[in-house]
């Protein structure tokens, strides 16, 4: 059975009015307890003791303790079971002079634990007994039986431990929900830092890439532009070309970026088969490109055709940037269940190692997402190095 969502008119209401004061509530419940516990001890039955001084001290320590029930409900029971049982005793007897102890009960359960509410039962039920059968000995008196007077006390530690338990739950389910809540948010925090991650490298690889082969390639044209212009033409062609793809594939990225853009056409991932265009466009900035492939005509998830694709398109920018090389050797090859991609060239290490590290760190983030490795380093004949051994089971999406 749902609950009801609570009207508009009561969430205002709940807004306007904040909850009582502990205080505030220990003297509501003592007033009322004190009106009606009053009235009973007015008035006797005839023929039984009648309301004198004695019974309006007790009536006065009852409803004094309940004033602090809820700051020490222990003491409050003690009082107010004294009380009752001194009525009791001195033959004063009424339907609601145990209010006071009850409330006090009911307050020592909702506030304690289990423990405490069964020692509590043990002694208030053994107390009473005893009372009734001492004040049960004046027959004129008539007391109710011992059994039935023992079981009294038990219904307001019940009800303080049924309400203390649907508290706790009640607690228990609210801790749960902002655990879950918590869990929630820190789950789509480490997505939006996967996505960031994953963009970022994606800008990076296509920007890098390009603009580092533009940076070349107008070098190039300067160079040549007064001896051989055919050249420095040639070269401003390319440099037309890689910017059109630059800002092709910005297009793309950011077309797939803003929510509600589906319509923009996005190109393919590219895969190992383009490599070949790939190593075209370096060759172009007058770099020797070796390009090895060695696939079997086998057909490898998309996700680690690109991240191979990647590992080696950062790794030529990296030359192109920093090596001062004359020839790069790429070799892709797959070995059982293993894509092994290794760039190595001739160009100065050290400058390759000055790297800004972006480009590193996002090779290593490819091949780890594979749950594969990479490694880069000098050669010890010279030049650089860059190797990434990607799995390509059934298990790779």
């Amino acid at each position: 059975m749902t609950t009801p969502a609570p009207r508009p008119w009561q969430r205002r209401l709940k807004l306007a009015l904040p909850p009582p004061s502990p205080q505030l509530t220990d003297l509501a419940v003592a007033a009322v307890v004190a009106l009606l516990t009053g009235m009973d001890a007015a008035v006797n039955d005839s023929g039984h003791r009648q309301a004198d001084r004695l019974t309006w001290l007790l009536y006065a320590m009852s409803v004094a303790a309940l004033l602090v029930r809820g700051r020490w409900p222990v003491g409050v029971t003690v009082v107010t079971g004294a009380a009752c049982a001194g009525w009791a005793l001195y033959g004063h007897i009424g339907e609601l002079l145990n209010l006071p102890v009850m409330v006090a009960l009911y307050a020592l359960a909702a506030q304690g634990d289990r423990r405490r509410t069964l020692r509590a039962a043990v002694v208030a039920a053994l107390v009473s007994g005893v009372v009734s059968v001492i004040a049960g000995k004046d027959v004129a008196q008539p007391q109710g039986a011992p059994l039935l007077e023992m079981l009294w006390p038990l219904v307001p530690l019940l009800l303080g431990e049924v309400v203390r338990g649907r508290r706790e739950l009640m607690k228990e389910y609210a801790d749960r929900a902002e655990r879950t809540e918590a869990d929630r948010e820190r789950e789509a925090r480490r997505k939006v830092d996967q996505e960031r991650a994953r963009i970022a490298r994606e800008l990076h690889d296509v920007v890098a890439h390009t603009v580092s082969a533009m940076t070349v390639q107008a070098g190039l044209a300067l160079d040549a532009l007064d001896s051989r212009p055919e050249v420095a033409r040639t070269a401003m062609r390319q440099v037309r070309t890689s910017g059109k793809e630059a800002v092709r594939e910005l297009r793309a990225t950011v077309g797939v970026l803003r929510e509600g853009r589906r319509e923009i056409p996005v190109a393919p991932a590219p895969r190992l088969a383009q490599l070949g265009e790939l190593a075209e466009g370096v060759r172009g900035t007058g770099l020797r490109v070796s390009l090895h492939t060695a696939t079997g005509g086998r057909e490898l998830p998309q996700v680690v055709e690109l991240a191979a694709y990647r590992i080696v398109q950062e790794a030529l920018t990296n030359v192109l940037k920093h090596a001062g090389a004359r020839h790069v050797a790429v070799s892709v090859a797959v070995s059982g269940d293993r894509l092994t991609v290794e760039i190595t060239d001739d160009g100065q290490a050290a400058a390759t190692a000055a790297e800004d590290g972006y480009g590193l760190t996002g090779m290593r983030e490819r091949a780890s997402a594979m749950n594969g490795c990479l490694d880069a380093g000098p050669q010890p004949g010279g030049g650089w190095r860059v190797r990434a051994v990607i799995p390509v089971g059934e298990g790779v999406a």
